[in-house]
């Protein structure tokens, strides 16, 4: 398993890189933020995304996608986290993964065409505690002539307020089962909340809501790889949030004066930036391998990802305190971007499962 990049990868580094940082600086999150979009999000960005084929690589060519894999999703991921785009990139790969194992094949091009395009948001919804558990499926689904109603609730629905669909979870037949669920359905209430990293998230109600249902059987497995490739992209992303935290970090260090010197002079503070690029090289480390595992289908994959979501979850929570300790009082402003890094970083580290709750699954086996 090698822990380099390609020389495709790269080149898909680099492309968005450059997008990104073209049109979505950290001053547009900031603009929109303020601007009181409910959206949350940027459409242009999005389209622009898609149209270089940045929108779910993992999508297979056979299904309209480019087929890069889930390394290439989590390249993709962890650029948008440098500049905190706005973009419901996480959304669109856990969706693509779930469709991709559960839906039959006559299914995937329909549904999976427009997610790449960019011209379809499907979220996927899956929590319904306020702490992260998959094993809790209390949703019901009932035959209803020739299709299937939803019953139940879900909770922290990655950008489910503004989603043209959801991909929802529920119990069938006394298993596990995905079915599609489109906006504006019957019986279905969409209440939008705010977290603190400015990113809108969703609650839905169904009661007697029509579905369609993904493929047949025990979703089991299915809706576990789609967390597993969750965590792993997230584990990316909160990667480029934290190597973007520590350059900024290492910037002010070397312009800010005090007592006549450059701080970075200081020997404790250059003690400490030094333990976080070690650290944060390690990690990327981990990060890599979790990402080719699951695209190799590993053994391993499962535990991989976990180690990366919750190993990457405490460090980045560990660089945004010395980030902020080392800016000083300005750290802790609104006006100063790295406060929207900690934010991102906080709420990015408990989706999925926190740090704690990874632990726990890798304790389990």
């Amino acid at each position: 398993m090698a822990l380099v990049l390609t020389q495709d990868e790269t080149m898909l580094v680099d492309s968005a890189r450059g997008l990104l940082e073209r049109e979505a600086p950290v001053t547009a999150f900031r603009a929109l933020r303020d601007s009181g979009e409910p959206l949350a999000w940027d459409r242009s960005l999005y389209g622009k995304l898609a149209e270089n084929g940045l929108v779910a690589p993992i999508v297979a060519e056979g299904d309209d996608g480019v087929g890069m894999g889930i390394a290439a999703a989590g390249l993709v991921l962890e650029q948008s986290g440098h500049v905190l785009a706005a973009a419901p990139l996480l959304s669109a790969a856990i969706s693509a993964t779930l469709i991709a194992g559960a839906a039959g094949d006559s299914q995937h091009v329909d549904l999976l065409g427009p997610i790449v395009a960019g011209e379809r948001v499907v979220a996927p919804a899956l929590d319904e505690a306020a702490r992260h558990d998959p094993s809790l499926i209390e949703t019901r689904a009932e035959r209803s002539g020739d299709g299937w109603s939803l019953s139940g609730a879900k909770t922290a629905v990655i950008d489910g307020h503004k989603a043209d669909g959801y991909i929802i979870s529920a119990m069938a037949d006394g298993a596990p089962a995905l079915f599609l669920v489109e906006k504006g359905a019957s019986g279905l209430t969409v209440e939008k909340f705010t977290t603190v990293d400015s990113r809108n998230y969703a609650k839905l109600t169904l009661s007697g809501t029509p579905a369609v249902r993904l493929g047949e059987g025990d979703a089991s497995a299915g809706i576990a790889a789609g967390l597993d490739v969750g965590r792993a992209l997230l584990a990316a992303e909160l990667l480029g949030v934290a190597d973007e935290a520590f350059d900024r970090t290492v910037s002010y260090l070397k312009e800010r004066r005090q007592f006549d010197r450059v701080i970075g002079s200081f020997q404790a503070l250059q003690h400490r930036a030094a333990r976080m690029y070690a650290r944060l090289d390690i990690v990327r480390g981990v990060v890599l391998k979790a990402l080719r595992a699951l695209d190799e289908g590993h053994a391993d994959a499962t535990w991989l990802a976990s180690l990366a979501k919750g190993t990457m979850t405490r460090l980045a929570r560990d660089v945004m305190m010395e980030a902020m300790q080392m800016h000083g009082g300005i750290g802790m402003t609104d006006d100063f971007d790295v406060g929207l890094f900690v934010k991102r970083a906080q709420s990015a580290g408990e989706l999925l499962g926190d740090d704690h709750f990874q632990t726990e699954r890798l304790a389990a086996g």
